[in-house]
Protein backbone atom coordinates (compact mmCIF):
# COMPACT_ATOMS: atom_id res chain seq x y z
CA UNK A 1 0.00 0.00 0.00
CA UNK A 2 2.88 2.49 0.85
CA UNK A 3 4.60 1.93 -2.43
CA UNK A 4 1.58 1.96 -4.16
CA UNK A 5 0.68 5.52 -2.89
CA UNK A 6 4.27 6.72 -3.47
CA UNK A 7 3.52 5.75 -7.14
CA UNK A 8 0.21 7.81 -7.03
CA UNK A 9 1.41 10.98 -5.53
CA UNK A 10 4.46 10.60 -8.06
CA UNK A 11 2.20 10.22 -10.85
CA UNK A 12 0.08 12.80 -9.50
CA UNK A 13 2.64 15.79 -10.61
CA UNK A 14 4.07 15.34 -6.70
CA UNK A 15 8.03 16.24 -6.87
CA UNK A 16 9.11 15.57 -3.86
CA UNK A 17 8.22 12.19 -1.47
CA UNK A 18 9.63 12.33 2.11
CA UNK A 19 10.31 8.42 3.69
CA UNK A 20 9.35 9.09 7.09
CA UNK A 21 9.61 5.43 8.48
CA UNK A 22 10.88 6.34 11.74
CA UNK A 23 10.74 2.75 13.56
CA UNK A 24 12.02 0.95 10.44
CA UNK A 25 15.76 -0.52 10.77
CA UNK A 26 19.02 1.07 8.63
CA UNK A 27 18.31 -2.11 6.27
CA UNK A 28 14.43 -2.06 6.25
CA UNK A 29 14.53 1.98 5.51
CA UNK A 30 17.35 1.23 2.44
CA UNK A 31 15.39 -1.08 1.21
CA UNK A 32 12.10 1.11 1.14
CA UNK A 33 13.61 4.12 0.01
CA UNK A 34 15.19 1.82 -2.67
CA UNK A 35 11.66 0.57 -4.32
CA UNK A 36 10.41 3.94 -4.13
CA UNK A 37 13.10 5.52 -5.98
CA UNK A 38 12.30 2.77 -8.46
CA UNK A 39 9.09 3.15 -8.60
CA UNK A 40 8.84 7.35 -9.31
CA UNK A 41 11.60 6.61 -11.65
CA UNK A 42 8.71 4.52 -14.03
CA UNK A 43 6.29 8.06 -13.36
CA UNK A 44 5.70 10.33 -16.46
CA UNK A 45 7.44 13.58 -16.16
CA UNK A 46 5.23 16.58 -15.66
CA UNK A 47 5.21 20.41 -15.49
CA UNK A 48 3.79 21.33 -12.35
CA UNK A 49 4.00 24.08 -9.71
CA UNK A 50 6.67 21.92 -6.77
CA UNK A 51 4.39 19.72 -4.58
CA UNK A 52 5.80 17.73 -1.76
CA UNK A 53 5.05 14.40 -0.59
CA UNK A 54 5.48 12.95 2.55
CA UNK A 55 4.72 8.68 3.12
CA UNK A 56 4.89 7.59 6.51
CA UNK A 57 3.78 4.74 8.30
CA UNK A 58 2.46 5.12 12.44
CA UNK A 59 2.95 1.40 12.28
CA UNK A 60 6.53 -0.42 14.07
CA UNK A 61 7.25 -2.61 11.44
CA UNK A 62 10.09 -4.97 11.34
CA UNK A 63 10.29 -5.58 7.44
CA UNK A 64 9.47 -2.85 4.63
CA UNK A 65 6.20 -4.32 3.11
CA UNK A 66 5.70 -6.80 6.39
CA UNK A 67 2.50 -4.56 7.21
CA UNK A 68 -0.06 -2.45 5.13
CA UNK A 69 0.53 0.92 6.20
CA UNK A 70 -1.47 3.95 6.51
CA UNK A 71 0.14 6.68 4.75
CA UNK A 72 0.27 10.41 5.35
CA UNK A 73 1.24 13.18 3.10
CA UNK A 74 2.59 16.17 3.03
CA UNK A 75 2.99 19.17 0.26
CA UNK A 76 4.43 21.89 -1.18
CA UNK A 77 4.23 24.44 -3.79
CA UNK A 78 5.56 27.31 -5.51
CA UNK A 79 9.17 25.99 -4.43
CA UNK A 80 10.15 25.18 -8.23
CA UNK A 81 8.14 26.31 -11.86
CA UNK A 82 8.43 22.99 -13.38
CA UNK A 83 8.67 19.42 -12.99
CA UNK A 84 10.72 17.61 -16.09
CA UNK A 85 12.31 15.06 -13.37
CA UNK A 86 11.19 11.85 -11.36
CA UNK A 87 9.83 12.87 -8.06
CA UNK A 88 12.74 13.52 -5.26
CA UNK A 89 13.07 11.29 -2.60
CA UNK A 90 13.43 12.85 0.53
CA UNK A 91 14.47 10.24 3.98
CA UNK A 92 13.92 11.69 6.96
CA UNK A 93 16.61 11.55 9.16
CA UNK A 94 18.89 8.68 8.03
CA UNK A 95 21.53 10.40 6.51
CA UNK A 96 23.35 7.16 5.74
CA UNK A 97 20.47 5.62 4.00
CA UNK A 98 19.84 8.43 1.89
CA UNK A 99 23.55 8.70 0.79
CA UNK A 100 23.66 5.22 0.63
CA UNK A 101 20.50 5.00 -2.06
CA UNK A 102 21.53 7.88 -3.78
CA UNK A 103 17.92 9.81 -2.62
CA UNK A 104 17.74 13.17 -3.57
CA UNK A 105 18.08 14.34 -0.06
CA UNK A 106 17.41 14.11 3.83
CA UNK A 107 15.05 15.64 6.52
CA UNK A 108 16.49 16.18 9.49
CA UNK A 109 14.42 17.03 13.16
CA UNK A 110 15.44 19.05 16.32
CA UNK A 111 16.80 15.62 17.23
CA UNK A 112 18.60 14.65 14.34
CA UNK A 113 22.41 15.16 13.55
CA UNK A 114 23.17 18.74 13.35
CA UNK A 115 22.53 20.55 9.96
CA UNK A 116 26.18 21.76 9.56
CA UNK A 117 27.46 18.48 10.08
CA UNK A 118 24.68 16.78 7.79
CA UNK A 119 25.80 19.44 5.31
CA UNK A 120 29.64 18.48 5.48
CA UNK A 121 29.38 15.19 5.25
CA UNK A 122 26.33 15.08 2.27
CA UNK A 123 28.55 17.54 0.42
CA UNK A 124 31.86 15.51 0.95
CA UNK A 125 30.41 12.68 -0.47
CA UNK A 126 27.47 13.53 -2.61
CA UNK A 127 29.86 14.18 -5.39
CA UNK A 128 28.22 17.41 -6.88
CA UNK A 129 25.63 15.29 -7.15
CA UNK A 130 21.69 17.39 -6.43
CA UNK A 131 21.31 16.55 -3.08
CA UNK A 132 19.15 18.27 -0.24
CA UNK A 133 19.67 18.93 3.77
CA UNK A 134 16.38 20.43 5.08
CA UNK A 135 15.51 20.94 8.49
CA UNK A 136 11.79 21.10 10.91
CA UNK A 137 11.87 24.25 12.36
CA UNK A 138 9.41 25.17 15.76
CA UNK A 139 10.61 28.54 15.76
CA UNK A 140 12.40 31.43 14.90
CA UNK A 141 15.63 30.94 16.15
CA UNK A 142 15.22 27.45 15.32
CA UNK A 143 14.65 28.98 11.78
CA UNK A 144 17.75 30.93 12.07
CA UNK A 145 20.38 28.58 13.18
CA UNK A 146 19.20 26.09 10.30
CA UNK A 147 19.98 29.14 7.74
CA UNK A 148 22.89 29.47 8.92
CA UNK A 149 24.57 25.80 9.57
CA UNK A 150 23.43 25.28 5.29
CA UNK A 151 20.14 23.87 5.27
CA UNK A 152 18.87 23.90 1.79
CA UNK A 153 15.27 24.90 2.89
CA UNK A 154 13.38 24.68 5.76
CA UNK A 155 9.59 23.58 7.20
CA UNK A 156 7.87 26.05 9.60
CA UNK A 157 5.23 25.40 11.90
CA UNK A 158 2.36 24.42 12.56
CA UNK A 159 1.28 27.39 11.13
CA UNK A 160 -2.10 26.43 12.14
CA UNK A 161 -3.58 24.06 14.53
CA UNK A 162 -3.26 20.36 13.59
CA UNK A 163 -3.75 17.02 16.19
CA UNK A 164 -0.60 15.86 14.60
CA UNK A 165 1.70 18.83 15.60
CA UNK A 166 0.21 19.02 19.33
CA UNK A 167 3.67 18.26 20.44
CA UNK A 168 5.11 21.29 18.92
CA UNK A 169 3.05 23.60 21.48
CA UNK A 170 0.16 26.48 19.94
CA UNK A 171 0.11 27.67 16.52
CA UNK A 172 2.75 29.78 15.37
CA UNK A 173 0.43 31.91 13.43
CA UNK A 174 1.26 33.68 9.77
CA UNK A 175 2.82 36.90 11.27
CA UNK A 176 5.28 34.58 12.58
CA UNK A 177 5.91 32.40 9.64
CA UNK A 178 6.06 35.90 7.60
CA UNK A 179 9.05 36.94 10.18
CA UNK A 180 10.60 33.97 9.37
CA UNK A 181 10.10 34.07 5.53
CA UNK A 182 11.91 37.39 5.74
CA UNK A 183 14.78 36.71 8.49
CA UNK A 184 16.05 33.63 6.66
CA UNK A 185 17.20 33.44 2.69
CA UNK A 186 16.28 29.74 1.69
CA UNK A 187 12.89 28.88 1.04
CA UNK A 188 10.78 27.64 4.08
CA UNK A 189 7.71 25.90 3.36
CA UNK A 190 4.80 25.89 6.02
CA UNK A 191 3.49 22.86 7.87
CA UNK A 192 0.95 22.68 10.19
CA UNK A 193 -2.75 22.34 9.84
CA UNK A 194 -2.93 23.65 5.59
CA UNK A 195 -5.22 23.50 3.24
CA UNK A 196 -6.78 24.51 0.05
CA UNK A 197 -8.36 27.14 1.96
CA UNK A 198 -5.26 28.58 3.59
CA UNK A 199 -2.45 27.95 1.38
CA UNK A 200 -2.98 30.94 -0.34
CA UNK A 201 -2.29 33.11 3.11
CA UNK A 202 0.82 31.15 3.64
CA UNK A 203 2.14 32.02 0.20
CA UNK A 204 1.11 35.63 0.84
CA UNK A 205 2.93 35.57 3.67
CA UNK A 206 6.18 34.47 2.09
CA UNK A 207 6.67 30.77 2.32
CA UNK A 208 8.14 29.10 -0.72
CA UNK A 209 5.58 25.74 -0.08
CA UNK A 210 3.21 24.54 2.33
CA UNK A 211 3.13 21.34 4.18
CA UNK A 212 0.25 19.02 5.07
CA UNK A 213 -0.43 15.63 6.49
CA UNK A 214 -4.36 15.50 6.37
CA UNK A 215 -4.47 17.24 2.90
CA UNK A 216 -3.29 14.82 1.22
CA UNK A 217 -4.02 11.15 3.50
CA UNK A 218 -8.12 12.61 2.81
CA UNK A 219 -7.56 13.05 -0.96
CA UNK A 220 -9.81 11.16 -2.60
CA UNK A 221 -8.36 12.95 -6.52
CA UNK A 222 -4.53 13.09 -5.70
CA UNK A 223 -4.29 14.56 -9.51
CA UNK A 224 -7.02 16.99 -9.05
CA UNK A 225 -5.77 17.56 -5.48
CA UNK A 226 -2.14 19.02 -7.46
CA UNK A 227 -4.18 20.96 -9.88
CA UNK A 228 -5.90 23.11 -7.60
CA UNK A 229 -3.19 23.88 -5.20
CA UNK A 230 -1.18 25.09 -8.99
CA UNK A 231 -4.63 27.29 -9.51
CA UNK A 232 -4.05 29.06 -6.58
CA UNK A 233 -0.67 29.41 -6.60
CA UNK A 234 -0.64 31.48 -9.71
Amino acid sequence: MLLRKIKDASDAGVDWIQIREKHLSAKDCATLTREALQRVARSPSTAAAAVVAAAKSPLRATEAGAAEPAVTGAAAAKFSSNRTMPARILVNDRLDVAMSENAGGVHLSDKSLPVAEAKRLADSQAGGRDFLVGVSCHSLEDAKSAAVGGADYLFFGPVFATPSKTAFGAPQGLELLAEVCRVVSVPVLAIGGVTLENFSACVAAGASGIAAIRLFQDARDMPALVQALRKIDR
